[in-house]
């Protein structure tokens, strides 16, 4: 017997579709949970179980060998109409499974015993359910157990949604700002060549170059994908492709990123003290044209740091003094939300300076479905 379509069908589909989780390989969260369901119920069959608009798709699963099976056969089809937690003790005395060939065939799944999965918004998605060649039931600390281990499974999958949404909107909002850094960027070119003197036009020339160095920025920590932290060595590496479109044809860039990962925020910051050095060293460390490089290094450094250098071969600070005015405010700054200080190393050339951070993420961690 086919069970009839949820009433809130359309509704319950899209929830479904919501979670994103039809379809993806095997995990070993999931697996972890239907052996220990069936270990707990002491029976040989356990499935986390989805029911779909034609199919029951089972994220994981012992005791079957299948992913999905066709709804006319599915147990858990009737389920999902019905309360909380369902139990058969005998499938051939159901009058909704007496003609099912999968409960009539030997070995035929003779219990069943299933929790629901339910969205955030009330409506069932499918079941963690346990099964057996024979009739039984379970004990209350067993039917207990199963409800929980199914919270716990809704739970990761709720987490995940909540996490995916929440990257969504922060790429949507460095999207958007990096739209409105842009239209800054274009008004200033106006105020620019309006400007009464020289003076004013050099002041607003060097705001637009720092708003642009913002952009720049955010630009590339979304296209370094990202979300509660990122690869840094995939994030500077679009930085140093920014910086090479501008940079005059006699300085190299070069990038030696060890793998290390960092929190975004993290990677904001150290985006700016990356942009600031190299603007530097633009403006001041090769002057008439002369040949050059700036490096950045940076890698892993026990226990739980990255240590991270930005060099130059120019011809170094004048007076040993380093950057001023609106540019070591914004060093000071990343340093600050870095929680570090620079160091001035002792080179034969150029400039060197150095820092180390706490690598550790600044939002929730989640691995990745599949």
């Amino acid at each position: 017997m086919k069970a009839d379509a949820h009433p809130r069908q359309a509704e319950r589909l899209a929830a479904l579709r919501s979670y994103g989780i039809l379809d993806t390989a095997r995990e070993k969260d999931f697996d972890e949970v239907v052996a220990l369901a069936a270990q707990i119920c002491e029976v040989p069959i356990s499935v986390i179980n989805f029911i779909d608009a034609d199919r029951q798709w089972f994220k994981a699963e012992q005791g079957l060998g299948v992913r999905e099976t066709p709804l006319d056969t599915s147990i858990c089809s009737h389920v999902i109409l019905e309360k909380e937690f369902v139990e058969i003790p005998d499938t051939l005395e159901d009058h909704r499974m007496k003609d099912n060939p999968l409960c009539l065939e030997e070995p035929g799944l003779r219990f069943y015993a299933g929790a629901l999965l339910t969205s955030k918004e009330g409506l069932p998605l499918g079941t963690l359910c346990v099964l057996d060649h024979k009739p039984r039931t379970l004990t209350e600390a067993q039917i207990t157990a199963l409800r929980v281990l199914a919270n716990q499974v809704m739970a990761q999958l709720n987490l995940r949604q909540s996490l995916r949404e929440a990257e969504m909107l922060r790429r949507e909002v460095d999207h958007r700002v990096k739209n409105s850094l842009q239209s800054i960027v274009a008004l200033s070119r106006f105020a620019s060549r309006a400007a009464p003197n020289d003076h004013a036009r050099q002041a607003i020339d060097e705001m637009r170059g720092r708003i642009e160095s913002v952009a720049r920025v955010h630009e590339q920590l979304y296209l370094s994908g990202s979300g509660a932290e990122i690869a840094l060595a995939s994030y500077v590496e679009n930085l140093t492709r920014s910086f090479r479109e501008f940079a005059p044809d006699n300085l190299r860039i070069e990038a030696r990123i060890d793998p290390v990962r960092i929190g975004s925020q993290q990677a904001a910051s150290l985006g700016l003290l990356i942009n600031e050095f190299f603007s530097n060293s633009v403006k001041h460390g090769f002057p008439d044209g002369q040949s050059g490089a700036v490096t950045i290094e940076a890698g892993p450094l026990e226990p739980g740091r990255c240590w991270v250098r930005l060099s130059d071969d120019g011809v170094g600070i004048k007076d040993g003094k380093g950057p001023g005015g609106l540019g070591m405010q914004i060093v000071e700054l990343a340093c600050a939300q870095l929680d570090t200080v620079l160091t001035f190393d002792k080179v034969p050339r150029g400039v060197a300076l150095s820092l180390d951070f706490e690598a550790g993420i600044s939002e929730p961690e989640i691995t990745p479905s599949d």
